[in-house]
């Protein structure tokens, strides 16, 4: 039986797809407080062909923010003119110092401490969290490191188990240039952490890390609402 090709939409963008991609994270042009949603949309839309799910879209497309807006091309396209600043007044001064400046030694020490440095941070910063800050708060559920596969494909850092049931942890750095304020969770993180709670019950939380210790303390009541639930 020959299987049936799947006829692609999305432009083909070359080299310059890394850019865009790269700008777009970066200034958080594609987030749903920007675009809305758009998986959760389109999985409510069901589309047979493009042009229903582009009409669906403008007519349902609000952005999650506490005041939100209604979508309209024209917020698209302002989108894409911000994206394009950003480009050429921003990343393109940025990266053409960084290039004139990088050395063989750089890429060397990039790799170690990647490798190296930045894991064991990562690891000891974790079990600050979880151990002098989590697991003091609640004393009565038992937090295990998620699995490798887990980890990946679900975004979870750590389970706190309730009786059989679970919630997830995901712990973020806080960083100078990173205010986890504006943090916003991206469409993929979502859906693992609707995967999630599918399994085992409980919410995920994002817990950031401000030298080892929780940085949004607000977290801490929303886990201990979240435990009494699962108790029910």
């Amino acid at each position: 039986m020959q299987n049936k090709k799947t006829e692609k939409h999305s432009m083909d963008f070359g080299k310059k797809e890394k850019v865009l991609n790269y700008a777009c994270q970066t200034y958080q042009l594609s987030r749903p407080n920007k675009v809305g949603a758009v998986m959760a949309l389109i999985r409510e839309c069901q589309p047979k062909t493009i042009e229903e799910w582009e009409k669906w879209y403008f007519e349902k497309a609000f952005t999650e923010s506490k005041n939100p807006i209604k979508i309209t091309p024209q917020i698209l396209t302002e989108l894409g003119e911000r994206l394009h600043e950003k480009i050429t007044e921003v990343v393109i001064p940025e990266w053409q110092a960084a290039f004139s400046e990088l050395s063989l030694q750089d890429c060397k020490d990039y790799i170690k401490n990647l490798t190296i440095n930045r894991t064991y941070d990562g690891f000891i910063r974790e079990k600050s969290v979880v151990n002098d800050g989590l697991a003091k708060h609640f004393p009565d559920v038992r937090f295990v490191e998620s699995d490798n596969d887990l980890d990946h494909a679900g975004d979870i850092d750590y389970l706190g188990f309730v009786g059989d049931k679970a919630f997830g942890i995901q712990i973020k750095p806080i960083t100078a240039k990173a205010n986890f304020g504006n943090y916003s969770v991206s469409e993929r993180m979502r859906a693992n952490f609707f995967d999630f709670e599918k399994k085992y019950q409980g919410k995920v939380f994002i817990v950031f890390s401000l030298d080892g210790e929780i940085g949004n303390a607000e977290v801490i009541k929303d886990i201990e609402t979240e435990i009494k639930r699962l108790k029910q």
